[in-house]
């Protein structure tokens, strides 16, 4: 290979790395819908969580939680992620 075309492949696999960086960052960020803005996002996270708190032990076995993985998520304030 030339020397170009080694530049270029490290360059595109940095961008593909700090891609999947950038894509885990924000579907770690927000699992609400990608139309609200900053604030929307965290009155969704606020209401959310307090309706985890809400849970029944029955519906946290549903969606794979324990009740102590519910309370660390739920108590957790809106603005931490």
């Amino acid at each position: 290979m030339s020397g170009l075309s080694d530049v270029r492949l490290t360059l595109h696999s940095q961008e593909l790395v700090a891609g999947q960086e950038k894509g885990m960052r924000a579907a770690r960020a927000r699992n609400a819908p990608s139309c609200l803005g900053r604030w929307g996002l965290l009155w969704h996270r606020l209401h959310t969580r307090k309706a985890l708190l809400e849970l029944t032990p029955e519906q946290l076995r549903d969606v794979g939680l324990s009740l102590a993985q519910a309370r660390e998520e739920g108590l957790k304030p809106f603005w931490r992620l």
